[in-house]
């Protein structure tokens, strides 16, 4: 199936084709073609078979199409910063057309770029468990506005243990 085949907003679709992407790889059919019933969805595929652009078509087009989804936000939780910054960059692609801003969150830089980022009500928030909930934590980070929720990678995530509340 071509991306060009699905009934996907005009300027995503601009999105889609700046990202180079013509043909659906099997798990981005999949998905799109079970995705958009509003039904939870647990995929596993390898790396490198288009995972996350799948999810990402899916949460932009329904953030577009949806009334009752406007305003709302989606939040993709990764195990690392460097799949943040994966994550964050192939958003920006994809949504490059639309009126969507897209930020990461995680550690091991200041909080003051990230802090202006949710001032700026981003749609799009990637993010690793620590940062996203020291954010929360704090009150920067508000969750409540949130339509969809990502577990990229859980498995990883799962292995590297979690962050202890309340210690």
């Amino acid at each position: 199936m071509e991306f060009t085949e699905l009934n996907l907003h005009p300027d995503l679709q601009r999105g889609i084709a700046d990202a180079g992407y013509v043909t659906c790889m099997p798990v981005q059919e999949q998905v799109l073609k079970n995705a958009f019933g509003g039904q939870d969805l647990y995929v596993q595929s390898q790396t490198g078979t288009g995972k996350t652009a799948a999810y990402l078509i899916v949460i932009l087009q329904r953030l577009l199409s949806e009334p009752l989804l406007n305003g709302k936000k989606a939040l993709i939780m990764v195990p690392t910063r460097e799949l943040a910054v994966q994550v964050e960059e192939e958003a920006k692609i994809l949504s490059k057309y639309l009126p969507f801003k897209v930020g990461s969150f995680y550690g091991g830089v200041g909080y003051a770029h990230q802090q202006k980022i949710l001032r700026d009500n981003a749609q799009i928030l990637v993010g690793t468990p620590g940062r996203v909930l020291d954010l929360n934590g704090s009150g920067q980070m508000n969750l409540m506005d949130l339509a969809f929720l990502v577990l990229d990678e859980a498995d990883r995530m799962f292995d590297m243990g979690f962050y202890q509340i309340g210690r």
